[in-house]
């Protein structure tokens, strides 16, 4: 088993173009897998994690509705935000500036096979992030994702997540808002669900900018304690 996952950040990158590279890595750990089954070999398989900050982009999962986008093609570029329809779970959301974007691409057979137990160690590498900076926070009960103040009337969604898995390797991942544009966030109703708020973590800061980079070295740490693994 290959516990070994190649970082990459790709910086600034169009929603497109970074989900065509994921594709490409996905499918070239597929076909690893299938050319071992057939001739049954044990060639390794690869495992990334990338991390990458989107223009402004609304994407919709496969369970979404496209209602929940509350604007029009013309107001979507006044915005100078695009619109996807993509391929993982989950509904709505938004990604843009000021966000970190982490989408690990891994053969769970070199982890272990519980999507579910995948889908909490990937919240919980946010959450023990969010606990450095002195912000707690948790899961809300039959929601994905990292939510502050949950159980009461406050309740704010930090991180959105979101994956597709097959044959279980794993593409598309989490978004944390860091220093994000709150207001890019009220034309959607964010992951389908109403009456629930967003939160950035410089408004709970209460600072200008928080340092993204060091974010990513957080998040980074705890990824690789959680998944028992090393990055490279």
């Amino acid at each position: 088993m290959n516990k070994k996952i190649k970082v990459t950040d790709l910086g600034s990158k169009d929603y497109q173009e970074t989900w065509d590279f994921q594709e490409q890595l996905f499918q070239e750990i597929l076909s690893i897998k299938s050319e071992n089954k057939k001739h049954d070999t044990f060639n390794e398989t690869p495992n990334h994690l990338l991390f990458v900050e989107h223009p402004h982009v609304y994407t919709l999962g496969k369970s979404g509705d496209v209602s929940n986008l509350l604007i029009d093609e013309k107001q979507l570029k006044e915005k100078g935000a695009s619109f996807y329809k993509i391929n993982r779970g989950g509904d709505i959301t938004y990604h843009g500036p000021g966000q970190v974007v982490g989408y690990p691409i891994l053969d769970l057979e070199n982890f272990f096979t519980d999507i579910h137990k995948y889908l909490r160690l990937l919240e919980e590498s946010v959450i023990l992030t969010l606990e450095e900076y002195g912000v707690k926070s948790g899961r809300s009960e039959g929601e994905t994702g990292v939510w502050l103040d949950v159980g009461t009337p406050f309740a704010r969604k930090i991180c959105a997540m979101g994956v597709r898995a097959s044959r279980w390797v794993t593409m598309h991942g989490f978004a944390l808002n860091v220093n994000s544009d709150l207001g890019y966030f009220d034309h959607i109703i964010p992951c389908g669900i109403r009456g629930k708020a967003v939160a950035s973590l410089n408004v709970e800061l209460g600072v200008d900018k928080v340092n993204e980079v060091e974010v990513k070295e957080k998040i980074k740490k705890h990824f690789s304690q959680l998944f028992e693994a090393s990055l490279v």
